[in-house]
């Protein structure tokens, strides 16, 4: 694989050679700003020349809680210019946990913006308190990080966005030219929660974007008018949507919040011919009698980050005259695995089979193997595992749990490949029920929940079991409130005993009113598990 450059920051150089006064940004809100990849590559540099100014040195950490919106992209981008490692985190995360990512990755500055300030703040203060007692050892990986504000009031020891720039002094910036240089640390949440950093270098996000860029035809091309809906925190944001457009030179309109009415006059307003997306959004909009016409300027829509349900994925392409392709990822892998755009097997009408994400992106293996390493057969479950350039570094600090020294990644997920080579998901390997030794796959559970019409949503969790080790957990949303708690209790375990073997039947069902998600759309299973943790020992 050619890898066009060993600096992410260096791709929006080379566009503004290209096109120095091609329009790369459009804020959706507000006035409307816009940038041109010159003036973007500018503003680059003199966020690098800031952050050098201030102290920075490379490998320095720099965490970024800020919405979608201009100065997103360039601080990003001026960071790794000037050899930093990013910390994009979800600004809305609790205090804690904020606290907990700003710790452990020792970020020495943080950028927000007006938006995302007060909850910054809030875990600023909060880990200057807890350093004040702390041991030496926390003390000496954690740093109290100055507070950089875009848009927004500065208060006492906080720094304007503008001053901060109009400091920076006149150097020479040259970014460190090490493709095995750590770029980014992003978070993510283990079955227990607590949030883990992926590392990933410059070599692993170009490795990503250069795959993706290579499909056939390109997902994203330099013509295309791309929403930037996505996060620009999350991976599938930074570097699948901004990192084709980078590469390419497209158009990228963002957007600061989904609302299904506003986000649809955007796209409308701006032409958008790509859309990438997660299931809520395709939840939102599918069944609109007036979708086919909002969306008559896109030309792909893709989806991502969370599996995307059948009869939904219909409804969507019914009413809105847009195919959608589907793709699997992880943080870890920067995040593009699969797409249905490589994917060597169709439905009769030429789109995505049904229940595939796809086959391998260019220069990225992926093998199925079973519990005793085995390539598995055709048809049947087994580990997913992934080998590429696009993998991590392992998690922070120290790099554990890396890929293996042939390169080899087991993901934790569990999927089928069948014969023409196309892969479907199964479940995560981790949130794998074991009851009296039989495996049980949540997700199988939960598909058979939701085939009842009283019920909205469901989730299956796998929680300890004095007599058979691990029993089956359901929390269930129901559609409507016709039905008392234990009415609907009833009808679900009913359902199940008439669908299921024995060892499957959920032993607990928790009706709610919601279920908590990440900000991809996925059920956030660490929180049910700690919500029947309470209830188990009557604290909820």
């Amino acid at each position: 694989m050619t890898i066009p450059t060993v600096n992410v920051s260096a791709l929006a150089s080379e566009r503004a050679q290209v096109g120095a006064g091609d329009l790369a940004l459009i804020e959706s809100f507000g006035e409307g700003r816009t940038m041109a990849w010159g003036e973007l590559d500018e503003l680059t540099t003199t966020i690098a020349r800031a952050f050098a100014g201030s102290g920075l040195v490379a490998g320095h950490r720099v965490a970024l809680a800020m919405t979608n919106r201009i100065e997103f992209v360039a601080t990003y981008l001026g960071a790794l210019r000037g050899g930093h490692v990013v910390v994009p985190m979800n600004p809305w995360s609790a205090t804690g946990e904020l606290m907990r990512m700003l710790a452990d990755s020792g970020s020495r500055v943080v950028v927000c913006d007006e938006v995302t300030v007060d909850n910054v703040r809030a875990a600023v203060g909060g880990l200057a308190a807890a350093l004040d007692t702390a041991d030496d050892g926390l003390r000496a990986r954690a740093s109290v990080p100055t507070i950089v504000v875009v848009g927004g009031y500065a208060d006492v020891g906080e720094t304007a966005f503008e001053s901060y720039l109009d400091n920076a002094p006149d150097i020479a910036v040259a970014s460190p030219s090490d493709p095995e240089a750590l770029a980014a640390l992003l978070y993510t949440s283990g079955t227990s929660g607590n949030p883990r950093g992926v590392m990933l270098s410059h070599r692993a996000l170009l490795a990503d974007i250069e795959q993706v860029g290579r499909i056939e035809p390109e997902p994203i091309t330099s013509k295309d008018v791309v929403l930037g809906l996505l996060p620009l925190f999350h991976i599938y944001g930074l570097n699948v949507v901004l990192g084709q457009v980078l590469r390419t030179g497209a158009r990228l309109v963002l957007v600061r919040r989904f609302d299904h009415e506003e986000t649809l006059d955007i796209v409308a307003e701006h032409g958008v011919t790509n859309i990438p997306i997660a299931p809520p959004v395709v939840a939102a909009w599918a069944g609109r009698g007036d979708l086919r016409t909002k969306l008559e300027s896109v030309e792909l829509v893709l989806s991502g980050a969370a599996p995307l349900d059948h009869d939904l994925t219909d409804l969507f392409v019914e009413s809105g005259g847009v195919v959608i392709e589907q793709g699997y990822g992880l943080t870890e892998a920067a995040p593009v695995i699969t797409s249905t755009l490589t994917a060597r097997g169709r439905e009769p009408d030429g789109s995505p089979k049904a229940g595939s994400v796809g086959a391998p992106v260019p220069g990225l293996e992926l093998r199925v193997l079973d519990g005793s390493r085995r390539e598995a057969q055709p048809g049947d479950p087994g580990e997913i595992w992934v080998r590429g350039a696009n993998l991590f570094s392992g998690y922070w600090p120290d790099g554990r749990e890396a890929p293996q020294p042939d390169g080899w990644y087991a993901t934790g997920d569990v999927g089928v490949v069948d014969r023409d080579g196309d892969l479907s998901l199964v479940d995560r390997l981790r949130e794998l029920v074991i009851v009296s030794g039989f495996n049980v796959y949540p997700s199988e559970v939960e598909d058979v929940i939701v085939e009842l019409d009283e019920i909205a949503e469901a989730a299956v969790i796998g929680v300890p079991d004095g007599e058979t080790g691990e029993a089956v957990q359901a929390f269930v949303v129901p559609a409507d409130d016709r039905s008392s708690v234990s009415e609907t209790v009833d009808r679900v375990r009913s359902h199940c005993e008439s669908r299921l073997a024995r060892f499957k039947w959920p032993k607990h069902v928790t009706v709610t009113t919601d279920l908590p998600h990440s900000a991809n759309g996925k059920v956030a299973k660490g929180r049910l598990r700690a919500q029947a943790r309470r209830e188990s020992l009557g604290l909820s």
